[in-house]
């Protein structure tokens, strides 16, 4: 039964991007070190009730519009989902699961000694939103591919900060701190486009990492080896008595740049870890699965390897990673190619339900208790009232189909898995219980992961509905 909640050996490319993520984690450490501001926290700012419950995010863009109601508020009628109901689905599952959920050819009996199960049999661990709106006061949905993706990326049409950007600024603090007692805090990570990690002015020192190529196997940094102990011995001197002749109130400057300089050793030795070597066929269990068995649960496919290389940087304390599943862009051919693209995703939810559960977290409990993953997409689809438009695919417009993201999380901290949270009328889409901006999503997600956000989104407040 559905319930209505209302709202409340290195190459010369490969050397020259080493150089330049380095630069760029450097000037992250640095810009937190160097760039001092007068920040008073907004008193009116919303916190939720999981507020810092949540120490890593996986957020997953389904790349292209994703229609939607073709696997996750599959339950109305044929002209939204041409696919049907899927079959055994789990006890106390409440949103309408896609028979398109059901595809599970990569399922060996193998994966299933594991305890990978079908996405159907796991959906119960799934709590859905139907209603997730750009611009929920605006007269239609926003079906543009450029407009649509700069409010995902940024809340906003032509959005100065990206969301990952946002995420490592609210998460300043917490960096200072771990510096300061000597530890390490990694940055978020963008795997996939880099409008999630734009950012100008004080905000450009905590722009995200953009990575691409699937992991470190290549990565080899190690200064130690390649500087004689003298010469670091003589910089390291003259640091100091640099520090010594100028003025007690600058000499932050030359802390920033020392600690910058330990910083990035720091991250060249997590970099040349073999645990992010995430090709390397290596056996030897992390955290309770070995890189081996990852390869084997999400398989090798350009978006597994990210999933896989970001359950390896959550091993090291990266707070959220945000990487592009698919390419659903459909207007042709989708009747019968969505089938098979939508299989890519079915693999990546099953394995991450059972690998989550599986791994252990370094703070205790599993990954499970401390993760939350989220898809999400730039818009939904439409074929405007047939099941498919001529061509045997779907398009994007201003009309409820195209404007309804019906958005799934899962993890420890959503407090119904299983539910959804608002529904939509199977006849025509129209919302029968809450909606919710997608600013106001993006700050959730901000606040689980204890971010300041007090600076961003004004006019949209986190929710509790998930986590309650």
């Amino acid at each position: 039964m559905k319930t209505t909640k209302t709202k409340t050996t290195p190459t010369k490319s490969m050397t020259n991007s080493r150089r330049s993520f380095l630069k760029l984690t450097g000037a992250a450490a640095a810009g937190a070190v160097l760039a001092p501001h007068i920040w008073i926290k907004n008193a009116k700012a919303k916190q939720t009730i999981a507020h810092g419950g949540i120490k890593h995010l996986l957020y997953i863009r389904l790349s292209g519009g994703f229609r939607f109601t073709t696997a996750f508020n599959a339950d109305v009628a044929d002209k939204f989902n041409p696919f049907g109901l899927a079959e055994g689905v789990a006890e106390g599952t409440e949103w309408g699961v896609s028979r398109l959920m059901e595809r599970a050819g990569w399922l060996t009996p193998e994966l299933e000694a594991l305890g990978m199960k079908t996405v159907p049999q796991m959906a119960n661990q799934m709590t859905v939103l139907p209603c997730v709106d750009h611009e929920p006061l605006a007269g239609s949905a926003d079906g543009n591919h450029q407009t649509a993706l700069e409010r995902y990326y940024t809340g906003y049409v032509n959005g100065p900060v990206g969301f990952f950007t946002m995420i490592n600024y609210g998460l300043r603090e917490r960096v200072l701190a771990a510096t300061a007692e000597g530890r390490i805090q990694l940055p978020a990570f963008v795997l996939g486009g880099s409008g999630m990690g734009r950012g100008l002015g004080k905000y450009a020192a905590y722009r995200p990492p953009v990575l691409s190529g699937g992991g470190f196997d290549q990565f080899g940094f190690d200064s130690d080896a390649v500087i004689p102990e003298w010469a670091t011995s003589m910089a390291a001197n003259m640091d100091q008595r640099y520090k010594e002749r100028i003025h007690p109130q600058l000499q932050y400057h030359v802390d920033g740049y020392q600690e910058t300089r330990k910083a990035t050793k720091a991250y060249a030795e997590i970099f040349s870890s073999d645990a992010l070597k995430i090709n390397n066929n290596n056996q030897e269990p992390l955290d309770g699965l070995s890189n081996a068995q990852l390869a084997q649960i999400f398989g090798n496919d350009g978006a597994a390897r990210n999933v896989r290389l970001a359950l390896r940087l959550f091993h090291f304390g990266c707070p959220a990673i945000y990487l592009d599943q698919g390419g659903y862009d459909m207007h042709s051919g989708e009747e019968n190619g969505l089938p098979g693209r939508i299989e890519g995703l079915n693999r990546i939810i099953s394995g991450l339900e059972m690998a989550l559960k599986v791994m252990t977290h370094p703070d205790g409990g599993s990954y499970w208790d401390h993760t939350m993953v989220v898809f999400g997409s730039e818009f939904s689809r439409t074929a405007r009232g047939e099941r498919f438009n001529s061509a045997r695919g779907s398009d994007h417009g201003g009309d409820l189909a195209t404007r309804w993201m019906s958005m799934p999380f899962m993890g420890g901290a959503v407090g119904r898995p299983g539910a959804m949270i608002g529904e939509t009328r199977s006849a025509d889409l129209e919302r029968q219980g809450a909606v919710f901006s997608y600013r106001s999503m993006l700050k959730t997600m901000m606040d689980g992961l204890g971010c300041d956000h007090s600076e961003f989104f004004p006019a949209d407040e986190p929710f509790d509905d998930i986590f309650v």
